[in-house]
């Protein structure tokens, strides 16, 4: 599926791809619903209702990921709250064998993720994945999520890259559209970003299951 002798670049998104999106959609669903209504003296059915709601209204915009400004809204620490739940935290099957290889390789391999930092600290140190990657970029830094075109040109003027020979990896299909827009040639999505919900059958752009599928990474640096 991936001719890795004609890639230079790999970006990487966090959330649904290198790790289960059942934490996320956990603690969003079920777990913040039942602490802001213990916590505020609410029915948890009308607070959950109330909650997919607000969240709703921010889906695609920096603000549906920025920890800070659903702690200001919500009036609750939620990066404490995702602490109570840390363990949850999970990465997606043959990530450490696809992240080793690649770190083994002549590419540049750069996290990309709109996940705020005390969420992607947490999951760091959850996971100890960080020393993996050339670099870690976040979008909150450039004030676009990557939904936006603008990420991608500020992501390209920080971190050069040729969008000829880039390919990301990333269960959002607003953001693989959005790469897309900007001229990332190779782009490839997550059959099953949480693995409590069912794999998706039909995704609009090419899909793996698990990394496996795409390994071995063949253009791998000799040993010295």
């Amino acid at each position: 599926m991936i001719n890795w002798q004609i890639i230079d670049t790999v970006l990487l998104d966090m959330d649904g791809t290198l790790l289960d999106l059942h934490f996320d959609n956990y603690f969003w669903l079920h777990h913040l619903p039942q602490r802001y209504a213990a916590i505020h003296q609410l029915d948890e059915a009308h607070s959950r209702e109330q909650l997919i709601t607000r969240l709703e209204r921010e889906r695609g915009t920096l603000n549906w990921y920025c920890l800070d400004y659903w702690s200001e809204q919500l009036q609750l620490d939620i990066p404490a709250l995702k602490r109570e739940i840390q363990h949850m935290i999970a990465i997606r099957p043959f990530v450490l064998e696809f992240l080793q290889q690649l770190k083994a390789s002549n590419k540049d391999v750069i996290l990309v993720t709109n996940a705020h930092r005390k969420g992607l600290d947490i999951k760091m140190s959850r996971t100890g994945l960080s020393d993996l990657f050339d670099q870690i970029v976040v979008s909150h830094d450039f004030r676009a999520p990557k939904e936006d075109r603008n990420f991608w040109k500020h992501m390209r003027s920080s971190h050069p890259f040729d969008p000829a020979k880039t390919l990301l990896i990333d269960d959002n299909a607003s953001v693989l559209e959005s790469a897309q827009q900007y001229g990332i040639k190779h782009l490839l999505t997550l059959l099953q970003p949480d693995s409590k919900q069912a794999k998706r059958q039909q995704t609009h752009f090419p899909g793996i299951h698990h990394f496996d599928e795409i390994m071995p990474i063949t253009d791998i640096r000799p040993a010295h």
